[in-house]
């Protein structure tokens, strides 16, 4: 149900780019919608990955560089991607106390799980397991391709909103009235539609990664108490992430702003535990 909502989504944020760029400019803002389409998820697909790990000065993780938590994560990990049928992703360790991690990489061939020394230092090693397991559940269900073609449309869209200040709608005497109102909603209404729609995607996806969690580890407990604790602690230690990145996270990284529920990258804690314990 959750993977039918979200390609719902993608086609009527898809839809909404298109549209717009043909309310902002007429026929040749559709064009410019197409293309800069194409060049949004070209750059998702093969950049996210690495763009991601820069932005945190990610470290790699191997028995030469931070062999200590190598040798605590990657037996965990790889036990799981056994389970799992996925090959073994890049580990990476952020350098930052706030606890938190992410999974990121175009496809399973292509993937990097990121913790941060915050959450290695809290969390024991059922819960590490618990964690690392709705990562990978991220990239069984390539979540994370999803979520970079929903934040790249979303970013175009704006982009696109943008441009009405420049085009003041379609060119086309006999319609620049209506072009001009037209591409004036669009510039309001079309980055917050935008920015829902992204929103419900990344929600949608964190109920699938959790339920692979509690399926793979074989309990929802283990999940269950990372995510107690890492509300609690992440509010005490808040993570500086970038708004393009911060649905990435296993729990949303936590700024110190109060956010409106329709607004945030993730469910709420309380009901993402509610759902874990009915897997019981």
């Amino acid at each position: 149900m959750n993977a039918l909502k979200t390609a719902l989504l993608l086609g009527l944020m898809s839809g909404l780019l298109l549209v717009g760029g043909e309310a902002i400019a007429g026929r040749q803002g559709l064009y410019y919608a197409l293309g800069i389409a194409a060049v949004m998820n070209f750059g998702s697909y093969f950049f996210s990955e690495k763009l991601a790990l820069m932005t945190y000065n990610a470290q790699p993780v191997t028995p030469e560089e931070n062999p200590d938590a190598y040798r605590r994560v990657e037996p965990i990990v790889r036990g799981l991607t056994q389970r799992m049928g996925l090959p073994m992703p890049k580990l990476w360790l952020i350098p930052d106390p706030s606890p938190n991690a992410f999974a990121t990489g175009r496809n399973p061939s292509h993937a990097s799980v990121a913790f941060t020394q915050g959450i290695l230092q809290l969390m024991n090693d059922n819960e590490i397991e618990g964690v690392v397991a709705h990562e990978l559940g991220h990239v069984l269900h390539r979540d994370i391709l999803i979520s970079s073609i929903a934040a790249m449309l979303a970013a175009a869209i704006t982009f696109l909103a943008r441009m009405a200040f420049w085009f003041g709608g379609s060119r086309d005497e006999e319609d620049r009235g209506g072009g001009v109102i037209g591409g004036i909603l669009m510039m309001i209404l079309a980055p917050i539609a935008a920015m829902l729609i992204q929103m419900a995607i990344s929600r949608s996806r964190e109920y699938d990664a959790d339920a692979a969690s509690a399926k793979y580890v074989g309990s929802p407990y283990p999940l269950i108490n990372g995510l107690q604790k890492l509300d609690s602690w992440s509010k005490r230690i808040p993570l500086d992430a970038t708004p393009s990145t911060a649905h990435m996270f296993i729990i949303q990284p936590f700024t110190g702003q109060s956010l409106m529920r329709l607004f945030s990258t993730h469910p709420s804690t309380e009901d993402r535990i509610a759902r874990l314990q009915a897997m019981r």
